[in-house]
């Protein structure tokens, strides 16, 4: 009867029999570009199943609730995924995968590529669980980790080298990024920006090729269209309002540093729970109480933004606390700035208590921070500036300045919303925002573990 040593003998005996086969016919980097393309296929198709299966569980448990009138038992959802996740990671996983991309960071600076075959399934599993329950956070984070293992476990069941198999990790994690937002440029940028991959002109091809397959697999599956489609996508005025625009980039860079200190802070309180029960209850309930007053702030968000960028700004209204007042242009201003100034509370618990990504909200924030901005401008000022354009600069202001990766912001928002005649201003705003937040050395809450 074989042992649980003899079969991995075995296992070992025969990899190893492959891999010397595999290196006299196939050699390392011709057989590399098969693989990441490879990769980029089935991590296409994995970003396109786990938006499916947020967004078919989030309709199944909200498809009975008022558009307009108060929803008590959004505070009970966020508590249940929250609940159903430490389930399912404590005690069928067994292990923490919360801040996943951050846990891949530490793992490439250790020169540590292997990822467990868990990692397949267990931050999908975990996400959809999070979000489809309402968790007001994104599903970048886990499909990069996803991609991640996909990439480790065929490198090294392909045989190849370490210095390989991290190129292929990054490639997996990068092609997740291009998949989940239909943006090769935004995962390319993100694995050399936020992963820090080393730049040789043979990595940089692997994740040219490994993203652009991701994107056009998610592409194809999801019908040939844009995750928001931006209407007043032409080119912009002869005589854009520069100065505002200027203002708006300032706005975002002192946005992005209070959104980073309150991300910081509410990590810390949650972690001070030495129960992880207690700590999902807890942040669970602080996720439902939010989104109760605001449901713009259930999941993604996507959809918010979708109608703030075609000129529906009255969207974040719909069954808030203060839908159906008659407060005009003031109700949006204090419903805009209420969502902003609470978004980085009810991401951070998401975070903290589920398993989800960091990126999608700062495009949140920063889509109605541009809407407040441009609101507060016209009514008080006089400003004639379109709530639409400045709504989508904003985004790529927030996350330039909170994820402190300005190329990659810039290029996922006018990527993901077909904007490209706006890359001018996008890219203004983001390096202001950039350039506040390096002046005043804020730091990012991404880019350190507390």
């Amino acid at each position: 009867m074989r042992t649980t040593s003899d079969t991995r003998h075995i296992h070992h005996s025969r990899l190893a029999s492959f891999t010397e086969w595999r290196s006299r016919h196939f050699p390392d980097i011709p057989f590399l570009f098969v693989l990441v393309f490879f990769i980029g296929l089935i991590t296409g198709a994995a970003a396109y199943l786990l938006k499916s299966s947020i967004g078919n569980l989030s309709r199944l448990l909200t498809h009975s609730f008022s558009e307009t009138g108060l929803n008590p038992w959004l505070i009970a959802l966020p508590v249940a995924g929250l609940l159903l996740c430490m389930i399912f990671t404590r005690w069928g996983l067994r292990a923490d995968i919360s801040h996943g991309v951050r846990q891949m960071i530490g793992h490439l600076r250790q020169h540590v590529y292997t990822i467990k075959s868990s990692g397949l399934y267990s931050a999908f599993v975990a996400s959809t669980l999070t979000l489809g329950f309402g968790g007001s956070a994104g599903s970048e984070g886990p499909i990069a980790c996803t991609g991640a293992a996909i990439g480790s476990n065929i490198g090294r069941r392909a045989g190849m080298k370490p210095g390989m198999v991290k190129i292929m990790l990054a490639c997996g994690a990068g092609a997740g990024i291009a998949g989940i937002f239909k943006a090769p440029v935004g995962g390319v940028l993100f694995a050399l920006e936020v992963l820090q991959v080393e730049m040789t002109t043979m990595s940089v091809i692997a994740l040219v090729v490994c993203c652009l397959a991701s994107a056009l697999t998610a592409y194809m599956l999801e019908g040939f269209t844009v995750d928001i489609a931006f209407a007043q996508a032409t080119a912009p005025g002869a005589d854009p309002v520069w100065g505002w625009i200027l203002l708006l980039g300032i706005f975002c860079g002192l946005y992005s540093a209070y959104y980073n200190y309150f991300m910081k802070r509410v990590e810390q309180w949650l972690g001070k729970f030495r129960s992880p029960w207690l700590k999902a209850i807890a942040a669970g309930l602080g996720i439902g109480l939010l989104i109760f007053a605001f449901p713009a702030l259930y999941g993604e968000g996507y959809a918010t933004v979708g109608h703030i960028l075609n000129g529906d700004a009255t969207s974040i209204l719909h069954g808030s606390i203060l839908d159906g007042l008659d407060l005009g242009a003031w109700g949006l201003i204090i419903t805009a700035l209420g969502i902003i100034a609470v978004k980085c509370f009810a991401t951070s618990a998401t975070t903290s208590g589920g398993v989800a990504g960091d990126f999608a909200p700062t495009l949140f924030a920063g889509s109605v921070a541009g809407l407040a901005f441009a609101l507060i401008c016209n009514t008080l000022f006089g400003a004639d500036i379109s709530q639409a354009e400045f709504a989508l600069y904003a985004m790529a202001g927030v996350m330039a300045g909170t994820i402190r990766a300005p190329l990659m912001a810039i290029f996922l928002v006018v990527e993901m919303t077909a904007s490209y005649s706006y890359l001018l201003p996008v890219t203004v705003v983001a390096a202001i925002s950039f350039g506040v937040i390096r002046l005043f050395n804020f730091h990012s809450f991404y880019s350190t573990k507390i």
